[in-house]
């Protein structure tokens, strides 16, 4: 797994016509994916036995939720949507750039937060508030394989130097930030992603206020 700043959105470029599913190769279980829906394509309606959440990356997609379609939902960059497990969905590219997405299937009975109501589209980084002085963290999903959570760095604040138990990927949200990464520092702005492996030793510092979402396995 290459680890570094990259953007989802450059690194999945939509082609007109095709729908492409990439294994994003996070922990051991082939569990998130990111899609890529070229214009005029869609997928059918289709339910997961599993609990399921989706992020935006690029574009704008039409998700229609429920056995009959009938709820309808809108998502774009930064937006997130989730499901629960044995709920149909299909979703279709509506603009001529295309659509990107990541969707991450957790496991069942995976604890999920109660701001993150089921059939709604939501702001990822609006979900959570800057603290004075402070690290606010909030787990929106957590199960036995895989934790998605959502922190709020003020000015300055820092993750001390640290090794995760498994994979992650960083979803910058807001703002700008260096990170640390086995000796070497990357600055990461809003819109792009960055990925480590199992153990990499890491440390987070804000440049101003930042927002950011992790998918971290747990291994």
């Amino acid at each position: 797994m290459q680890t570094g700043v990259y953007s989802i959105s450059k690194k999945h470029v939509p082609k007109s016509g095709m729908t492409i599913s990439t294994n994003a190769k996070i922990g051991n279980k082939s569990m998130v994916h990111h899609f890529s829906l070229g214009s005029g394509t869609d997928i059918s309606s289709e339910a997961y036995e599993n609990p399921v959440i989706y992020i935006g990356a690029y574009g704008t997609g039409l998700f229609n939720v429920g056995t009959n379609g009938n709820c309808k939902l809108q998502m774009n960059s930064q937006n997130i949507i989730f499901l629960h497990e044995g709920t149909f969905c299909g979703i279709k590219s509506v603009e001529e750039k295309g659509l990107i997405y990541t969707e991450i299937l957790f496991e069942k009975g995976s604890k999920m937060n109660g701001i993150l109501k089921a059939n709604e589209v939501f702001d990822l980084k609006n979900l959570i508030e800057y603290e004075e002085g402070s690290i606010v963290n909030i787990d929106l999903a957590s199960g036995e394989g895989m934790k998605f959570m959502i922190l709020a760095f003020d000015d300055g604040c820092m993750l001390s130097e640290h090794k995760a138990p498994g994979d992650a990927l960083f979803f910058a949200l807001e703002g700008k930030a260096t990170i640390i990464y086995e000796g070497k520092s990357y600055k990461i702005r809003e819109g792009e992603n960055f990925r480590f492996e199992k153990n990499g030793l890491h440390s987070v510092k804000a440049e101003g206020k930042f927002k950011m979402a992790l998918l971290l396995s747990l291994e």
